[in-house]
């Protein structure tokens, strides 16, 4: 099994002393803040893509603790205003100007220092602060070091901000001021919270999804062999994947050995698609590549398993082989010839008949993967065809949409699959169980989709951060069950790597489509035309 890439979530206290080990003396710390500070501007300025690009005149206000998160946000809007000559920044002292201890100061000068103190102004967030329009809050008042109480100033200053009506973006550096291991009964709402060097387990709970918004994480090197503490970086916007920023090599310092036990939650990263982006062997053939076979589509859902099909054949598999209602067939081949197209018995309703099984069962063998569920409907014939479909398979296969069923899951006993559900449809399979309790009792591995996709084999929880509210819309789990199928039918052995893959590839996709479309205005299908652009920027 092929080791996914991946780093692990921390509590807060094990962050402290990863990162007290890590950054020994004054000298790391600051660079270690530098880099934080352009990972966060470069990285709100990609996802400020997805209502439009900065404008010139830009207004951002920075919200400022004693602390390196106050440090962090002063060098973010340093960089912002760096690259924006005309736009301006009013910094809020949480704490006062005076409290701000070393490495904040110096980042303070910093911000002074660049010529640009006639766009810098310091202000007091007053009620009547509602008044003025901003196009970026960041939030940089408290770290995860945070212990409440929150003090009654700073409560009513966040209040404030959450409420107020004409912030475009608001920012987390690292976590919303107000979260932690405990929470405040007040906490900052962000839409994008960035998680500078680890991410730390409060923003990844459930019950604080509201606070955190989308999570991205920005990779500072802590985890590398060889730990890299650069000089001041001058990184391009292009540096940010998906919120992974790429580590600039200057110095070296060993990380230290992980040693909190089993952790068993961790993020993914974009380097999962580096072999996908790299040159093909020169002497292979399509049967290199694998032979999907995708067995779905009904008369009342035609379209879902097009998509599945169209997805599939981007994910780079050398054979695909479609098993869909016959009346289907001339459509679909006509729109998609490079698939072979197998029309099958329908029952009155329009879905799949159960005398097609021979047909199925005749041809499996050639398979080396299988997709069952796109479109597929819920006729009791049909999906009695898939349960024998399932306890007769001997290569890998996906469950997806109607297929994630208990009676077809109890058919994949002993087999080896993948499951794609929502929340919805995972509770209809797994009942009360966890969903690392589920996959380590069928032996599965599993991909909840949701605002936080998670995918597992019963072992570590792997993460994607990728993605976002584009997503939110029908056909998007299509489009996933067939890249997943596509990669899977290429490498059959390893399915935790097929689902993490597919995940990851999907969600750069969608942020690329979100950044150049926005959220709104777009079709599922377009996604497709971001898979090669997401693997040159995982290179």
């Amino acid at each position: 099994m092929t080791q996914t890439p991946s780093h692990p979530v921390l509590s807060c206290s094990e962050a402290k002393t990863w990162e007290s080990s890590m950054l020994k003396d004054e000298t790391s710390e600051w660079a270690a803040m530098q880099q934080a500070g352009t990972a966060i501007a470069h990285a709100a300025l990609n996802d400020f893509k997805e209502i439009g690009d900065l404008p010139d005149h830009a207004r951002l206000l920075v919200l400022v603790g004693k602390g390196h998160n106050g440090g962090d946000a002063l060098l973010a809007a340093k960089m912002i205003l760096e690259q924006y000559p005309h736009a301006t920044a009013e910094v809020v002292f949480c704490f006062g100007e005076a409290a701000l201890r070393p490495l904040a100061k110096r980042s303070l000068a910093a911000l002074r220092g660049t010529g640009l103190p006639t766009r810098v102004r310091t202000i007091h967030m007053g009620p009547e602060s509602h008044a003025t329009a901003y196009d970026l809050s960041l939030d940089g008042i408290f770290g995860f070091q945070f212990r409440p109480p929150l003090d009654p100033a700073n409560a009513e200053l966040i209040a404030r901000v959450n409420s107020h009506p004409h912030i475009k973006l608001r920012a987390a550096v690292d976590l919303p001021s107000g979260l932690g291991e405990t929470n405040a009964d007040t906490i900052f709402r962000a839409d994008f919270t960035y998680a500078t060097g680890i991410v730390k387990s409060p923003v990844i709970e459930a019950a604080n999804a509201a606070h955190v918004g989308r999570l991205r994480y920005l990779d500072l090197g802590f985890f590398e062999v060889g730990r890299v503490i650069p000089n001041p970086p001058s990184l391009p916007v292009s540096v940010v994947v998906g919120g992974a920023l790429a580590a600039p090599r200057c110095a070296t310092s060993t990380p230290p050995t992980c040693n909190f036990g089993n952790v068993v939650d961790r993020i993914l990263l974009p380097a999962i698609l580096q072999p996908l982006a790299q040159l093909r062997p020169a002497q292979t053939d399509k049967r290199t590549y694998g032979h999907l076979f995708v067995l779905g589509g009904s008369r009342n859902y035609p379209g879902a398993v097009l998509m599945t099909v169209q997805a599939a054949l981007r994910s780079g598999v050398g054979l695909l082989t479609a098993f869909v209602p016959e009346s289907l067939v001339p459509e679909y081949a006509v729109r998609f010839p490079e698939a072979m197209w197998v029309g099958l018995p329908q029952t009155a309703q329009g879905g799949l008949a159960q005398l097609g099984l021979n047909l199925v069962l005749e041809k499996l063998s050639r398979a080396s993967a299988l997709v069952i569920g796109p479109g597929l409907g819920t006729e009791t014939e049909t999906l009695a065809l898939v349960q024998a479909v399932v306890a007769t398979a001997k290569v890998p296969f996906l469950l997806d949409a109607d297929a994630l069923r208990p009676e077809v899951v109890a058919s994949a006993r002993g087999k080896s699959f993948i499951g794609t559900p929502h929340a919805g449809e995972f509770k209809r399979i797994a009942g009360e169980l966890s969903l690392r309790d589920f996959c380590q009792q069928r032996g599965a591995v599993v991909v909840q989709k949701g605002p936080l996709t998670r995918v597992t084999d019963g072992g570590a929880v792997y993460h994607s951060l990728f993605g976002g509210p584009v997503l939110a819309r029908g056909g998007s789990g299509d489009l996933l069950a067939g890249l997943i199928g596509g990669l899977l039918a290429q490498n059959p052995d390893d399915l935790l790597l097929a689902a993490a893959r597919g995940v990851v590839w999907h969600g750069l996709a969608a942020d690329l489509l979100a950044r150049d479309r926005g959220q709104v205005a777009v079709q599922t299908t377009q996604l497709l035309d971001y898979l090669t652009p997401a693997l040159r920027e995982a290179l």
